[in-house]
């Protein structure tokens, strides 16, 4: 049992200092994303979403991010996009590397990465809500 802890530890740790390192590097795309109305309590469905990859948008189609347990009428997230060596690697499963991180303004940020290693450092820039990632990851993929 100590064993596991201590892998599960160690691989945490990792987590977090590849996450420093990819922080300290320019992204390789951004990403903007936004969504009207929403209720209390539920996860929401992103209606619209653009991925900027080298001078080029893209539009994403993003499903089970929560805002918490508040109303809203507009939301708004960015996020800068690390290890994208080809447009087609932004499609996936996306699930939480690591914890929320704190923005000023009551805001609140994700950091998630899905199966081909691509990196979203995902901000909420609506004051007062809190980006969060539903249980079963969050799926993004570009529109036809």
């Amino acid at each position: 049992m100590r064993t596991l802890i201590g892998l599960v530890g160690v691989a945490a740790l990792g987590a977090c200092l590849a996450l420093a390192n990819a922080e300290d590097k320019t992204p390789d795309a951004t990403l903007k994303l936004s969504a009207g109305s929403v209720a209390a309590g539920l996860g929401v469905h992103w209606g619209s979403g653009t991925l900027t990859y080298k001078g080029k948008e893209y539009p994403v189609d993003v499903k089970g991010l929560s805002v918490g347990d508040v109303g809203a009428s507009k939301i708004e997230a960015t996020g800068s996009v690390y290890n994208l060596a080809k447009l087609e690697d932004f499609d996936g499963n996306y699930t939480a590397v690591g914890a929320g991180a704190a923005v000023a303004g009551g805001g609140g940020g994700a950091t998630m990465r899905n199966q081909n290693g691509v990196t979203v450092n995902l901000v909420s820039t609506t004051q007062g809500l809190k980006v969060a990632i539903g249980g079963a990851g969050v799926e993004m993929k570009l529109k036809d």
